[in-house]
């Protein structure tokens, strides 16, 4: 089986962008609020507007894709914390209508109603509707809902630990993921996105979360930003905090897909992230959408890099493209073995 880790839903019908757009004509002027959430959105819709994704997973042999909200869209530093709780339970409730109608196709993953300077506790209770009540396997969280201005303490804070412990009680991984940026300086997809992977993996290096939540588990999206092209760097980092070596120290408990563009880049991160540490992922239909003209297939056909590592065995690539996912993800695990669909290989 084929699992791509990293879906977001970016080809939502024009219902859905309506409604944003009056929730946020709203902050201005209450008159021009949206009178209801009720989008008016058929499952034919629904159905219709994930054709594209459809159509890339069986053009490219995938399987199942774990999606969520679009990570741009999630947006936390507009509006306040109320505006995000409407948000993203309009979101989150679009995610798993689709999952529903499509589960050979899709499985949720659920964004949380994130504010700038409030407090993450207050996302308990959304967490547990979308993995207690949807059936959502895991959850996107956003290191710095400022939208480029990091202005919330680091992930090894205190600050976070309510919403560590209810992820660790619900054994539901998160992926680190940023939104969109309000910062002139930083692109959202070319600079943001890859700046909050590496910022993620410096604030883990410098504290020592994974003592107080030993099962705590992270993914790092993007191919882990900056950090396999830069490994030598925080292995000598780490030993200078006097912490103990770095993969012992982390890669218990972080994890990163492949969303990377290109062979080497792919090849780069087999060669140094061990492979019990890769989830295969596309990120499609998201940050780059064209064809590579060097090599004639679009960017973001990621399999076709990993297929072409050399060196890979078979039990490897088991692990990259299924196994390493039903470990990160056990509660995507249990729900493909109530399908009937146990794994092919031990780990």
């Amino acid at each position: 089986m084929i699992i791509d880790i990293h879906g977001h839903y970016t080809t939502e019908p024009q219902a859905l962008h309506t409604f944003r757009d009056k929730q946020l004509a709203g902050l201005a002027d209450a008159a021009r609020r949206p009178a209801s959430t009720d989008l008016g959105i058929s499952d034919e819709v629904l159905v219709k507007s994930v054709a594209p994704q459809l159509k890339f997973q069986k053009e490219r042999g995938g399987d199942l894709t774990i999606f969520s909200p679009r990570a741009g869209g999630m947006a936390h530093h507009i509006g306040t914390e109320a505006v995000s709780i409407e948000w993203t339970t309009l979101c989150n409730d679009l995610i798993h209508r689709i999952c529903t109608l499509l589960p050979g196709s899709f499985v949720g993953v659920g964004q949380l109603p994130q504010s700038p300077g409030v407090a993450p506790k207050n996302c308990i209770r959304e967490l547990e509707r979308i993995v207690t009540k949807l059936g959502f396997v895991g959850v996107n969280l956003n290191p710095d809902p400022s939208g480029g201005y990091w202005t919330d303490p680091p992930l090894i804070d205190k600050y976070w630990y309510p919403l560590y412990e209810k992820l660790c009680e619900l054994d539901v991984p998160a992926m680190i993921h940023v939104s969109s940026s309000c910062n002139p300086n930083f692109h959202h997809t070319g600079a943001h996105y890859i700046n909050g992977d590496t910022t993620a993996f410096m604030q883990l290096i410098q504290g020592n979360l994974f003592k107080d939540f030993p099962t705590l588990k992270f993914v790092i999206p993007h191919g882990g930003g900056a950090v396999p092209y830069h490994w030598g760097r925080y292995r000598g980092l780490c030993q200078d905090m006097g912490k103990p070596a770095l993969a012992e120290y982390l890669l218990k408990n972080v994890y990163f897909d492949t969303c990377v563009y290109h062979l080497p880049g792919i090849e780069l991160l087999a060669k140094v992230i061990p492979v019990d540490n890769i989830l295969f992922a596309s990120e499609m239909v998201g940050a780059v959408k064209g064809i590579d003209p060097q090599t004639g297939h679009h960017y973001d056909d990621t399999k076709r890099y990993v297929d072409q590592v050399k060196g890979l065995s078979e039990q490897d690539r088991y692990k990259i493209f299924e196994g390493n996912a039903r470990r990160v993800y056990p509660r995507l695990d249990a729900l493909l073995k109530k399908r009937g669909k146990p794994g092919t290989h031990k780990l």
